[in-house]
């Protein structure tokens, strides 16, 4: 292809330019062979002429297409050389604001010199797993092919980052490894990926500083090794570091700092433990003010110190040696500050005695003063006969001290380093490892030392390493391809590389010269002059004898010799390191061994047998006794630069190469100049020269076709086979054939060939558009004359028909004119007529309305005048009768007080006295003697026993006369003393009981006092209140309709707050659950690794269990929270929060029941303990008959007493319903006068009815010693009788044993009676004051209320009218309460007579059922076929019966071991179903241990099977639709009436009766979660690999991947072939899978919704995250593409009936970025509608996408900066998350709603498959 095709008119060329280093020019003419220059237009217009040489031929470079413009590849440009490749850098720069760019293997990263939100965990997940050519360039990209090679390859890989200072080395490299960290993090609780960030802000502290260039600049290199183990997680690192700038310690240039840690600490000095340092502000050390300004903008060095010393604690430094590390830091402060004063003769200098700083070196290191003040200014010198100690010049004293401090910091440097590497030391056994090499780039200044030829050195070998490895990559990828290829020439430096390193080369005579003992720099260049002054990569300057120019790859550079042999020495007086290893400090004095001293930290060797990372050489140093034997540091760096080579060439490489954009750290600006220096020296442009040497444009064949298939011809595109049809083409378009090459699988092009066939493409192009315009414009010029022709004609018949019209329309106007005139004149004659009419009747009317208006007047004066007179009169009377009225009533009053005193006091007289008593003892004698008859009556049914007794009685008659004259005898010599006891006794009770009544009467005197008051303030409130409600009534009108709309709205955004709170609280709930599951897994795995080996649990073990939380089984009826919430959520959001605060308030009642409760069952076991020890007394006496008469009846007076108690009880419970109905009424209607009257009239019966049952017990005590008399009477006396009295019935005689016995027992039965009287006045008491309680509740209430309507009182209207709708809500929320409260209690004292109906039922038929089972044996029932849903027995009752010993066959065979396939076309659910069934038998025998180990032996048995089978989507949905249908039958059968209302009768019976499993509920719904978030994780995995495949990659619609060029070559080789690709079609069949498998296993709906709701979510954050990381992405046919596979999944949606789950609103942000791709992009009405309809995605992911948005083609504009800053200014006031991707691992809560079954459980058969026999069907 000759010039002459290519240099034609309108192509556009790069011209070199002084300031832009390159400028876009456009030719205005052909070029012809010959031709001297060409003529060019500049981008400005001005026309130029260029030059041309003819003898070398050298024309212009070309320009790419502006299609190509912008690529990530800088390899994939058609034209590859300098200024395509900076004019690319450029844009996306500047432009798209995209800081990384691919050059081949290297990745571009420039400095944007600030902050950009691409480094979140969000982005490293986005770029994991993914191919380097798949996603836009990043440094995530590199550091995941090194990753991926690795565990592809087992080889171990190298990320080499360079670049000058302030190229942001240390960031990237920083980067780099946080990726690892966050990929490949520690498999245990290690926490060493934590440890390897960690080492990064200590290096940075003693290794950075600022400089000109960066504020944090590394001044040292570094390579850290991070070890994987097999399973590729982070088991350690190691890190070596080179060429550390000792001399920044002493001295710093202007406008920079020393190292950070120095001036960290300073800032810190004012912390206690820094006190002893004795700091001050960096101004004041000498080492820290060199450079002037101390302080770095933005950086705050006292909190940076803090996280230096965090670092160090993660790190393992113990706090001891943090502190000895900061002494010897301040040390070196001190020493730099010594003050030293010359003597007079020049030749000595000497230290003041009283310097405070060199007594705080000295006592900071630990080292004697004078010792040291004595050997810095001395020095000593052996020969071979004595040793001198000579004194030393200022000058000499101060190179000392500077020498001494800097050896001092590279030591610490050292032990730090190495302290480091221990703490990343792992004992595991390392695989592999990834480097990360932070080095120093290439350097030239304006004076270059020793230290820029060691980095130039260093720089050198790594370009050597470079070059080899991208050329190696080349002849790799030809003859993978199969395609003939020559030898690539490159840049090889191996000559300049033996300049430096060769025998007797530059470090040789450098070391040579330092040996010499008067060698100086002068004679050193004088060597090297004249022994390399032939090499063709050293030259001499002209105007210097002390300099060398070495001509490295990247640039010359001019190196002065001054100090070259010092620093190369590196030399430390021995006398002064004597000294500080007799430090008294231990670190200190490890400092300075010999062992330091010859090898330092830089030097490190690596084992290559071993898996340990080793700091030193395996080969311990022999100790050196005289410093001419010393180690060079020249040696030093090139022995360990040698390592680290090995090291490179031993892993693969990845390079990473740092920009500085420009000089000033301005974000986003470049600077043309520096960027081409730097990419000349970084090795970018050598990479594109190998690149453009061969082929470096690849095109897939089909790629090629798609895009070139305009330039085929018909005939061509006949042949079905691609591949020939695209060698026809080239060979008919490219006439040389070495111009190309074809692969096996791509076609290679030589540099420039792409950009002629895309000019070709375009020629055709413009050739179609001029035909179509051509045509276009002839068809509209025929349009246009057609329309012209029957327009005029059209106009000629409109206008003839309008001038006839016109006349026609004159002759119709003349005539209508006569008639308008002839009725005009009409009309305005009857007109003036009847307005004379009308106002001589308007004139008579008003004149007789105003005489009858005067009458009506004066009668009206006349009746107002009587009225007044009626009522002035009747008001005098009323006044009057009211003033008699009054005074009648103040004497009645007077009178009546006087007359109810005396009444009082007379009363009180009379209470005192014995007729009163007697009244009340005739009303208690009555009552005896009804009590008496019922007696009687009762004791008809002994008559039996009565007549034996008269039997035994008739035949000892004899005996018994005696025995009463006995006591008859006895009985008057004892009356009177008995008599005046029982007076005593009866006396006593008459003062208790009078005592009690009148406390009574107080009581109530008191009560009818402030009943009084009550009623007074309440008459008061009420008039008050509704004076109040009148006015309320009149503002709640007026603001009525203005508040409709307001409260709708509020309502409205109330129930969405409420409904998204809730969702938060479940969503915080779940992840808990989720965290707690994966905390259980971690702690498992950890007791896996610790004992080895297959390791069985019994089967009744339980990991719950040893928690200490398992939950126990609860026979209360109390609900649970779970139902509680679960009630919540089917009743709504809009009720969610009044129900909560009912929940609450119930939860409280609940606590409140069961302590209540727990105290019943307490006092019921003392009774019954009570009773048995009475019933084993009674056995042991020998009770006779009497006494169980007499223990029945006291019995049956107790079982009576107890029905009366519960009576009592109910009528409390009345009252205190009656008085929260009157409440209810009081609230709801204006007035309500008695308001307290039931409560007084309740009160009062309450008083009465106690006093009546304290006379019935005064009655109970008579008739009990009247019955101990008679039972007394009836037993055999003795015949020895003392003493004699007389019974009623009989005249024996009794023994006064007996009698006294006799009288003991009344004494017993009148203590008896004595503390039942107690126990009823306690009770008594204790209801007054609750009554009083409660009274004085009302009280506080309505002194609230009045207090409240006094301060509504002093509020304007306004705030009246709300300060009362509040106040009305609040007692409606209250009065709520209250009544869900009793209707709550009600319902549950219902429930539980229910249950104990139940539970004598069931035990009656246990009865009855174990009678039939005790003749029965035990039989096993076998199921012949495999059926569920069958006719059920006449026997079965839905119970399944086993014995302990049988239940872990059961989990294994129903849990363990089941296969989903094995219960195809059975029932759903169905080891849900017997699992219930068998629980239900254990509840019906009232087992809770049994319980307790099925429930625990299910759950755990369901762990182990999603644990090993946790990548199952089958068997993970199998058992997510068995554990919830296992919860829905715990809640169904639960008893529980929320539970029961769509169960029917036979249902109902299934229910559980003994246990409360409500605690097993929460364990079994938290382990749906966790299966439901396993689900949703396998279900994730399976569909991720497919997603960016089938939605942005594949071709859903035909042809629309043609218009973009893919060519650009993806230069990884973690890619393999034949790699998966997958389609729509893939995805909408996965998850036809997941419905169909979700559907047949019996899922409930509602979860299925869910679960396709958040795959849709997860498709969308990964396809949209892929979309903001893919420049290729971002294009029309992108969009195109986007809209039709977002409708293809819409109507699979609608097919499955899912589109109500919500899916298609997670995906409307992919929609709304797919419609953005498709918009106009041009002018301000485009930004506002991009503005309005992208509302889901956030600004930044707006502007990212427009950044990366593509043309199509040539034809197509870029979207410019201009319309990307309006969208920007548009969307500034959006509060949008600063996060740029979606987080696509963001989990939605799940809802598990209540889903009873309409299956009965006597309805379920057992098929035989499962194995099942010994469970019993019962």
């Amino acid at each position: 292809m000759s010039y002459s095709e290519l240099y034609t008119r309108y192509t556009r060329v790069w011209i070199p330019d002084p300031d832009e280093v390159w400028r876009s020019a456009e030719l205005t003419q052909d070029y012809k062979e010959g031709d001297k220059s060409l003529q060019l237009r500049l981008e400005d217009d001005t026309i130029r002429e260029y030059p041309i040489d003819v003898q070398n031929n050298q024309l212009p470079f070309l320009r790419n297409p502006d299609i190509l413009v912008g690529e990530n590849d800088l390899t994939a440009l058609s034209h590859l050389h300098e200024p395509a490749v900076l004019h690319n850098l450029k844009v996306r720069f500047l432009e798209s604001n995209h800081i990384y760019t691919y050059c081949g293997i290297v990745l571009v990263a420039i400095n944007p010199y600030e902050q950009l939100p691409i480094y979140g965990q969000d982005v490293i997940y986005a770029y994991s797993g993914q191919n380097m050519g798949d996603m836009d360039p990043h440094i995530f990209a590199v550091a995941e092919e090194a990753y991926k090679q690795m565990a592809r390859d087992e080889k171990n890989q190298s990320i080499i980052v360079s670049g000058e200072s302030g190229a942001g080395k240390t960031v990237s490299a920083k980067y780099a490894m946080r990726y690892f960290a966050t990929v490949g993090g520690s498999a245990s609780d290690t926490n060493i990926e934590e440890k390897v960030l960690a080492s990064s802000p200590i290096m940075e502290a003693i290794g950075n500083a600022k400089t000109t260039r960066n504020d944090n600049s590394s001044r040292f290199g570094k390579f850290i090794e991070i070890g994987f183990d097999k399973k590729y997680h982070i088991i350690g690192a190691n890190m070596r570091t080179y060429l550390l700038e000792k001399s920044r310690v002493v001295f710093q240039a202007d406008d920079e700092r020393n190292y950070h840690i120095f001036y960290q600490l300073c800032a810190a000095a004012s912390l206690p433990e820094f006190k002893e340092l004795a700091l001050t502000c960096a101004e004041d050390f000498f080492y820290t003010s060199h450079g002037g300004n101390t302080a770095i903008e933005g950086v705050d060095d006292a909190e940076d110190f803090e996280k230096t010393r965090q670092a160090l604690t993660l790190l393992g430094v113990r706090e001891s040696h943090q502190i000895s590390i900061f002494k010897i830091i301040a040390s070196i402060l001190h020493l730099g500050s010594v003050e030293i004063q010359s003597e007079r003769d020049g030749d000595s200098c000497s230290i003041p005695p009283q310097d405070e700083h060199l007594s705080n070196f000295c006592r900071l290191l630990g080292v004697e003063h004078s010792q040291m003040e004595h050997w810095l200014c001395h020095r000593k010198l052996v020969t071979t006969s004595e040793t001198y100690v000579k004194t030393m010049s200022l000058q000499q004293v101060v190179n000392a001290r500077d020498a001494l401090a800097k050896h001092i910091y590279a030591q610490l440097f050292s032990w730090i380093v190495e302290h480091i590497n221990k703490a990343l030391h792992s004992s595991l056994k390392q695989h592999t490892f990834i480097g990360v090499l932070d080095i120093y780039g290439f350097e030239t200044f304006e004076i270059n030392s020793f230290e820029q030829f060691c980095i130039n050195y260093a720089n050198e070998k790594l370009q050597q390493q470079f070059n080899s490895h991208v050329f190696k990559l080349e002849q790799e990828e030809y003859m993978k391809e199969q395609i003939p290829w020559t030898l690539i020439d490159f840049y090889d430096n191996q000559p300049c590389i033996d300049l430096i390193e060769a025998k007797l080369g530059i470090l040789d005579l450098l070391d040579e010269e330092c040996k010499v003992p008067k060698g100086t720099d002068q004679n050193w260049a004088q060597k090297l002059y004249e022994r390399h002054s032939n090499s063709q990569h050293f030259q001499k300057p002209r105007m210097s004898n002390t300099a060398f120019i070495v001509v490295h790859f990247a640039d010359k550079v001019e190196y002065l010799s001054d100090g070259f042999l010092e620093k190369n020495r590196d030399t430390v007086y021995e006398e002064q390191i004597n000294i500080l290893k007799a430090s008294k400090f231990s670190l200190v004095a490890d400092l300075f061994h010999d062992d330091k001293d010859s090898v330092p930290a830089t030097n490190t060797a690596k084992s290559r047998s071993s898996s340990k990372i080793n700091i030193r050489s395996s080969r311990p140093p022999l100790k050196v006794s005289n410093k001419e034997h010393k180690k060079s540091v020249g040696y030093q760096f090139r022995t360990s630069l040698n390592l680290l080579m090995e090291t490179l060439n031993a892993t693969t490489p990845h390079y990473v190469r740092c920009i500085k954009p420009n000089d000033e750290k301005l974000p986003f600006h470049f600077d043309p100049k520096r960027a081409v220096q730097q990419l000349r020296a970084c090795g970018v442009l050598e990479t594109i020269r190998i690149s453009a040497a061969g082929y470096p444009s690849r095109w897939t064949y089909h790629d090629f076709f798609n895009r070139y298939r305009v330039l085929m011809k018909k005939r061509e595109l006949a042949n079905t086979d691609k591949k020939s049809i695209c060698k026809s083409v080239l060979e008919s378009l490219i006439k040389d054939p070495d111009k190309f090459q074809f692969g096996r699988t791509k076609i290679f092009f030589r540099a420039g060939q792409v950009a002629y066939l895309e000019k070709l493409r375009a020629d055709k192009f413009r050739e179609a558009t001029i035909m179509i315009q051509k045509t276009v414009r002839g068809w509209l010029q025929k349009v246009k004359y057609r329309r012209l022709k029957a327009a005029t004609l059209t106009l000629q018949r409109f206008y003839r028909g309008h001038l006839a019209r016109r006349l026609a329309e004159h002759l119709r106007r003349t005539r209508a004119a006569i008639v308008f005139q002839k009725q005009y004149r009409m009309q305005r004659a009857r007109l003036a007529y009847r307005r004379v009419c009308w106002a001589a009747v308007i004139i008579q009317s008003f004149t007789r309305a105003m005489f009858v208006r005067r009458n009506y007047r004066q009668v009206l004066k006349e009746h107002k005048a009587t009225i007044i007179q009626k009522y002035a009169r009747g008001w005098m009377a009323r006044r009057h009768f009211q003033q008699q009225r009054d005074a009648a009533i103040v004497i009645q009053c007077a009178f009546r007080r006087l007359k109810a005193k005396q009444e009082l006091k007379a009363l009180k007289i009379e209470a005192r006295s014995a007729e009163h008593l007697k009244r009340l003892n005739v009303g208690m004698e009555n009552k005896v003697v009804q009590l008496q008859r019922k007696i009687d009556d009762q004791n008809k049914e002994f008559k039996t026993l009565t007549e034996q007794l008269s039997a035994v009685t008739s035949t000892h008659a004899m005996e018994v006369e005696k025995l009463k004259k006995e006591l008859a005898h006895y009985q008057q010599n004892q009356e009177a003393d008995a008599s005046l006891q029982l007076q005593e006794e009866v006396q006593s009770l008459r003062t208790e009981l009078q005592k009690a009544q009148s406390e009574r009467r107080v009581l109530e005197d008191a009560h009818s006092r402030e009943n009084g008051e009550l009623r007074k303030r309440v008459a008061d409130l009420e008039h008050e209140n509704a004076l109040l409600k009148d006015e309320k009534e009149h503002l709640n009108n007026q603001i009525l309709r203005q508040s409709k709309a307001e409260s709708s709205q509020s309502s409205v955004e109330e129930n969405l707050l409420m409904k998204k709170e809730l969702e938060e609280e479940r969503s915080r709930y779940q992840n808990l659950v989720k965290e707690y599951s994966r905390l259980e897994q971690r702690y498992e795995n950890l007791r896996d690794e610790q004992t080895p080996g297959h390791r069985k649990n019994p089967s009744n073990q339980s990991s719950l269990e040893s928690d200490s939380n398992y939950p126990s089984i609860s026979t209360s009826e109390i609900g649970d929270t779970e139902d509680a919430l679960q009630q919540v959520e089917e009743i709504g959001a809009e009720k969610a929060a009044m129900d909560m605060t009912v929940f609450l308030k119930l939860q409280k009642r609940v606590r409140e029941l069961e302590q209540e409760r727990k105290k019943l069952q307490v006092q019921l076991e003392k009774e019954q303990q009570d009773s048995k020890k009475v019933q084993m007394e009674q056995q042991n006496n020998g009770i006779d008959v009497d006494q169980d008469a007499d223990l029945a009846y006291n019995s049956l007076k107790r079982q009576e007493l107890e029905s009366e108690n519960k009576k009592l009880k109910n009528d409390l419970n009345e009252l205190r319903k009656a008085v929260a109905d009157q409440a209810m009424q009081d609230n709801s209607t204006p007035s309500s006068p008695d308001s307290y009257s039931l409560l007084l009239n309740q009160l009062k019966l309450a008083n009465e009815e106690l006093e009546v049952r304290k006379e019935e017990v005064l009655i109970l005590r008579t008739q009990i010693m009247n019955a101990d008399q008679r039972r007394l009477a009836g037993k055999h006396m003795e015949p020895n009788i003392n003493a004699r009295t007389s019974w009623p019935n009989s005249e024996k005689h009794v023994d006064q044993e007996d009698a006294i016995e006799a009288y003991h027992g009344v004494c017993q039965t009148n203590r008896l009676l004595e503390a039942q009287l107690q126990a009823q006045s306690l009770e008594h008491e204790e209801e007054v004051e609750r009554l009083k309680a409660q009274v004085e509740a009302l009280k506080e209430e309505m002194d609230k209320q009045q207090q409240t309507f006094c301060q509504t009182l002093l509020l304007s209207p306004e705030a009246q009218v709300e300060f009362g709708v509040q106040q009305e809500i609040t007692r409606l929320t209250n009065e709520n309460l209250d009544f869900k409260e009793l209707v709550e209690k009600l319902e549950k004292n219902e429930r539980k007579l229910k249950k104990q109906l139940k539970i004598y039922m069931k035990k009656v038929q246990d009865l009855e059922a174990a009678q039939a089972l005790a003749q029965s044996d035990r039989r096993h029932h076998e199921l012949t076929r495999q059926v569920t849903v069958q006719r059920k027995e006449k026997d079965f009752q839905g119970m399944l019966e086993y014995h302990k010993e049988d239940e872990a066959l059961l989990i294994r065979n129903l849990v363990t071991d089941l296969k989903p396939q094995m219960l195809s076309g059975t029932v759903p659910c169905l080891p849900a179903y017997i699992l219930y069934m068998c629980i239900r038998h254990a509840d019906y025998t009232n087992d809770d241990l049994k319980v307790h180990s099925l429930l625990s032996s299910t759950i755990n048995g369901i762990k182990k099977v999603l644990k090993k089978h946790n990548d199952d989507f089958e068997m993970t949905s199998f058992w997510l639709s068995n554990t919830c249908r296992f919860l829905h039958c715990l809640k169904q059968y639960s008893g529980d009436e929320g539970f029961m209302t769509q169960n029917t009768p036979k249902q109902n019976e299934h229910c559980l009766k003994n246990f409360d499993l409500t605690e097993y509920r929460q364990v079994l719904s938290d382990l749906s979660i966790q299966i439901y978030q396993q689900l949703i994780k396998i279900a994730e995995g399976l569909l991720q690999p497919m997603i960016v495949s089938a939605m942005l990659e594949n071709e859903s619609i035909q042809g629309l991947s043609g218009v973009r060029p893919t060519g650009y070559r993806k230069r990884t080789s973690s890619m393999v072939d034949g790699e998966n690709s997958y389609c729509l079609e893939a995805i909408i069949r996965q998850m036809n899978s997941f419905h169909t498998v979700m559907c047949d296993q019996g899922l409930d709906p509602e979860i299925i919704l869910q679960v396709f709701k958040q795959l849709f979510y997860m498709i969308n954050a990964v396809t949209l995250n892929n979309l903001l990381l893919r420049k290729d992405a971002c294009s029309w046919s992108t969009g195109m593409q986007l809209r039709y596979n977002i409708s293809q999944l819409e109507e699979w949606l609608r097919g499955k009936n899912l589109h109500q789950s919500g899916a298609v609103q997670t995906m409307e942000p992919l929609i709304q970025a797919a419609q953005l791709l498709q918009l106009k992009k041009k002018t301000h009405e485009d930004a506002e509608a991009i503005c309005s309809l992208c509302t889901s995605l956030s600004t930044q992911q707006i502007v990212k996408i427009l950044n990366l948005y593509t043309p199509l083609n040539e034809f197509e504009e870029r979207v410019t900066v201009s319309f990307i800053r309006t969208i920007q200014a548009q969307l500034q006031e959006r509060n949008d998350p600063q996060q740029l991707l979606l987080d696509s691992k963001h989990m939605f809560p799940v809802l598990f709603p209540f889903n009873p079954s309409s299956l009965t459980m006597d309805s379920i058969h057992i098929p035989a498959c499962l194995n099942l026999e010994f469970l019993n069907e019962v």
